[in-house]
């Protein structure tokens, strides 16, 4: 590497690639968005071309810039893992990333598990169901909601997924949820994570078009927490309402299930070594599906 290359202005490019603002990358680097911006102006000075479209409000990077952050990602992404390998906080630390529905039920009912058994752990989760970009340096493992297959990654399957009908006790005892001549009376709650409403009435033989009334919702956790405020049927995953099911909170509702071919996946970068800590939760992540799913 040569002498005068601008470590600190190709930290600062590529946090504002990754957050697509200048003042969220300053944010982030606790620096002023003037010095972002200045970096900026010095590595495309160095490298001898523009690198974003600048407007009143927006940033828009070129070609130029999106084929230069898709070469130095990798290496800066080598460059963290041996600062904190160096540090020694690799061994301490893991970054795990979970869907947020997956995070506050499944998840969270089991965490202190795990912080009971790896006290020395520093456990540092963050919600999203954005596909994992691992160039980025924000996550040594995630879970995902998909197929299983990725080019990138290794995935390991943690738990197979259906979903299923659910509501409240008290919705059921309404509308006397008896049978599935009484569905099209109801509140059909869609959520864009599980949206498989068309193809489980489809296997009952039915159609979405007798249903007049519905609700739908960008996340899991707010059509589930809309079927515990009795609004309605929610079709999910039995891992997100698994603890509400145990409460008492909702019930499930007819017997029809629809396998989605998709599961939860235990994904990671296929070039990098875990830490102890990221090898550590890998390993109790997948031993506690296992039992989970032998119950």
């Amino acid at each position: 590497m040569r002498a005068d290359t601008p470590l600190r202005a190709i930290a600062c490019f590529d946090a504002v690639m990754r957050t697509g603002s200048v003042s969220l990358a300053a944010s982030q680097l606790f620096v002023t968005p003037g010095a972002v911006g200045q970096q900026i102006r010095k590595l495309e000075g160095w490298l001898g071309t523009a690198l974003f479209v600048r407007s009143v409000r927006r940033l828009q990077p070129t070609a130029e810039a999106l084929s230069y952050w898709e070469q130095v990602k990798p290496a800066l992404r080598q460059l963290e893992t041996a600062n904190l390998a160096v540090r020694g906080l690799r061994d301490r630390q893991v970054r795990l990333s979970l869907p947020p529905a997956f995070a506050s039920s499944w998840f969270a009912k089991r965490m202190p598990l795990f912080t009971e058994l790896h006290p020395e752990v520093q456990l540092h989760l963050s919600a999203s169901t954005d596909t994992v970009d691992f160039n980025d340096a924000t996550c040594d493992l995630a879970v995902r909601h998909f197929g299983g297959y990725g080019s990138d990654v290794n995935a390991e399957l943690l738990l197979p997924d259906e979903v299923r009908v659910y509501c409240s006790p008290a919705y059921r005892e309404r509308l006397q949820l008896q049978s599935l001549e009484c569905l099209p009376g109801t509140t059909l709650l869609y959520t864009t994570s599980h949206a498989h409403w068309s193809q489980w009435l489809s296997s009952v033989g039915m159609s979405p078009d007798s249903f007049s009334s519905s609700l739908k919702f960008d996340q899991s956790e707010l059509s589930i927490d809309a079927a515990r405020r009795d609004q309605g049927l929610v079709l999910t995953s039995p891992w997100l309402v698994e603890e509400d099911v145990q409460r008492g909170l909702l019930v499930p509702v007819f017997d029809a299930v629809l396998k989605t071919g998709k599961g939860y996946y235990l994904v990671q970068a296929k070039d990098v070594v875990l830490g102890e800590a990221a090898q550590l939760l890998r390993r109790w992540l997948c031993e506690v599906a296992q039992r989970v799913q032998q119950h």
